[in-house]
């Protein structure tokens, strides 16, 4: 499990700032006292998990060092609509220069935990586990990878130099060498340090039963039917770990899990969740 990644928030944060002119707020420049101060609060909207809160405060304190930020919810909280995250007190201007960036991460992030969760909650009493993917918005992805741990879901690779994954396109490559999957596994271990996890994606019950007379790690079950997930599954008596990808929802991921299969990868934890409403809402 990857931790939150403080040492990129400062970059991150910066960018997002950056992109939203945070130093040139004409409105509130037009209309607002610069000696204007105030009381804020970030109200959850709807119901789900709150992640990446402590994000917040790094955020209003690269507006204004001065802002005081109350965290008033726990990181992987079950929040429900009308429930109060944080209380901002300071500069009026500075509170919303940052609400726009603050709600955006915080919506988006909670909404990575709060989809996980709910894959999480359909396969409960199976051995398998959820996983994230590399499918994740360019920039985010160590926060976006950190919101699906919070959301009970576990981290797969984080990038290309995070384990051997073998995929079709790269024994499409080899095999017009006429290199069978034993071969290509074979390079790939003589190629890499013996620690080094190897993972390899197949399609077949028949290509299941040559993968499993090598050493592989991790043996990943690409777009199988169920019928063909328990074959394997009864094949490999547990000498190799599983993963099933590919086709999986919320409709049909308990019964993959149920196949006894180890790991469950879902692209659309992070490719296509939908944000979690937060608003910011100045005390009146």
């Amino acid at each position: 499990m990857y931790k939150e990644p403080q040492e990129q928030l400062e970059s991150i944060i910066r960018l997002a700032l950056e992109e939203d002119a945070y130093e040139n707020d004409i409105t509130s420049n037009a209309i607002i006292s610069p000696q204007q101060h105030g009381t804020a609060f970030i109200i959850a909207k709807e119901d789900g998990i709150l992640a990446c809160s402590s994000i917040i405060s790094p955020i209003f304190h690269s507006v204004d060092y001065f802002l005081k930020v109350n965290l008033l919810q726990k990181e992987g909280n079950r929040v429900k609509a009308n429930d109060l995250v944080a209380e901002i007190t300071g500069n009026l201007k500075s509170i919303l220069a940052a609400e726009r960036t603050v709600l955006n991460f915080l919506s988006h992030l909670s909404g990575i935990a709060t989809q996980t969760a709910i894959y999480a909650d359909k396969i409960k009493g199976t051995k398998a586990v959820i996983r994230d993917t590399r499918k994740t918005m360019p920039g985010l992805r160590l926060l976006e990878k950190y919101a699906v741990t919070v959301g009970g879901g576990e981290n797969h690779r984080l990038n290309l130099a995070d384990g051997i994954l073998i995929k079709d396109n790269h024994i499409a490559s080899l095999r017009k060498d006429g290199a069978t999957l034993t071969e290509i596994i074979d390079i790939a271990r003589q190629n890499s340090n013996d620690d080094t996890v190897t993972e390899i994606e197949i399609n077949t019950v028949d290509e299941a039963i040559e993968v499993l007379k090598t050493d592989v790690d991790i043996i990943m079950l690409d777009n199988m039917s169920i019928e063909d997930m328990k074959t394997v599954v009864s094949m490999c008596g547990g000498k190799v770990k599983l993963e099933a990808s590919g086709g999986i929802n919320l409709q049909n991921i308990r019964e993959v899990a149920l196949t006894g299969v180890d790991y469950i990868s879902i692209g659309a934890l992070t490719h296509s969740v939908n944000a979690l409403d937060f608003s910011l809402e100045v005390e009146s």
